[in-house]
């Protein structure tokens, strides 16, 4: 099968989340990545090690579809091997500071030097200029800059998501953009900067929060899983277990009423629409909570599903590999990963293309795996290749 990016080979200098996972999204389309980590392995490699070698999960799904070489930037003797590297580049993919780029000769102009057309897809925690550029951040940092670690969880200390997804929309945003940028090359033959930043992603993300803030001066505060803007729109408990249920609009919130026997509310001045039965969130928790203290979660969820209501139980970990639509749209794939005790659950690619679909095609490289292959392709031979190695610059 053809596949969309075929004909794109980037260079992936990213760590951790936000690079690594945009790279993998163009790498699941088909583009060559190369994945450039130091001698002794990137940061992200080793964190939360579940392999006899200490690979970790981050980097292990975020780096599959790639090459893998080592290099060591700092290094006299690495100048050519970066030089001709960045010659066969389309696109350079770097989640670092300015003055880290400007360092490494991995800003624009270094880049556009050697090749005037390239892309640099630079991603960093807080932008490339204003007084905050040369600021290193992770996801944590921003949540909290955002506003979200304030409104997340139950009232008491600021609590952050246990998903780091201002890296990871952070990453959607350059991948998108990455994919403009190619287009527009297509047209008109120019490179040019695509420029993210995770405090980009979060005041993004926080768009309605913080217009609610501005214009009606309206101080939220933390109310656990209850929603600000709907109702019901909570977790609730049963008799073995816990569901979440979300209503939104009249029609959805009369079939819920009709469901639970409480066709009283509709006529309740405090149900009267979404933001009214929001802000009276006590009086449709006290209603769902009689219902569902009723039923186990099986017989809830066949009921509320019945009704047209979105729900869902809340499920352990262990309850995603088996649920049955994960499992029917292959959402997951296991691959062998050397060292592993088991086979590696593999979020598939998220997007879908009816003609020219992503794939998980290999697992992420072993360090340094491909280094010799890719050193090759540049057009060094085996005896310059053994001296790199001799020199300790690969």
């Amino acid at each position: 099968m053809t596949t969309p990016l075929s004909n794109i080979r980037v260079l992936d200098f990213g760590r951790y989340i936000a690079g690594p996972y945009c790279a993998m999204m163009l790498a699941d389309f088909g583009a060559e990545v190369i994945r450039i980590e130091r001698r002794e392995g990137g940061e992200d490699r080793y964190i939360a090690p579940i392999t006899e070698q200490g690979d970790g999960p981050m980097f292990i799904g975020y780096n599959r579809n790639k090459k893998g070489i080592t290099l060591d930037l700092a290094h006299p003797q690495s100048r050519e091997i970066k030089r001709r590297l960045i010659a066969s580049a389309d696109v350079v993919i770097a989640n670092l500071p300015s003055d880290v780029l400007q360092k490494l000769e991995l800003d624009y102009e270094s880049l556009t030097a050697i090749k005037p057309d390239i892309i640099l897809t630079r991603i960093s925690a807080f932008g490339p200029d204003g007084p905050y550029a040369n600021r290193v951040g992770f996801d944590s940092v921003v949540q909290a800059m955002s506003g979200a670690m304030r409104l997340t969880g139950f009232p008491g200390p600021p609590i952050r998501s246990v998903v780091s997804f201002e890296d990871l929309g952070t990453a959607l945003h350059a991948a998108f953009g990455t994919m403009v940028a190619l287009y527009e090359r297509e047209k008109t033959g120019r490179g040019q900067i695509v420029d993210a930043s995770l405090l980009a992603t979060g005041v993004t993300f926080m768009q309605v929060l913080l217009a609610e803030r501005y214009v009606l001066d309206l101080i939220r505060k933390q109310q656990g899983n209850t929603g600000f803007h709907v109702a019901p729109n909570d977790t609730y408990k049963t008799k073995d277990g816990w569901i979440m249920v979300q209503v939104m609009g009249q029609p959805m919130f009369k079939r819920w009423a009709r469901l639970i026997e409480r066709e009283d509310l509709l006529d309740d001045p405090r149900c009267a629409d979404d933001i009214t039965r929001a802000n009276h969130h006590g009086v449709i928790t006290e209603a769902m909570n009689g219902w569902a203290s009723q039923l186990k979660t099986e017989e809830a969820i066949d009921r509320l599903e019945e009704a047209r209501v979105p729900c869902a139980k809340v499920y352990e970990l262990t309850e995603v590999f088996d649920d049955p639509q994960v499992r029917a749209r292959d959402l997951l794939r296991y691959v062998e990963y050397p060292g592993s005790a088991r086979q590696f659950p593999l979020a598939n690619t998220p997007v879908r293309l009816s003609e020219t679909d992503g794939e998980v095609r290999h697992r992420a490289p072993m360090l340094g795996e491909h280094t010799d292959e890719v050193l090759h392709g540049l057009g060094f031979s085996s005896e310059e290749i053994a001296q790199f190695h001799y020199a300790s610059v690969v």
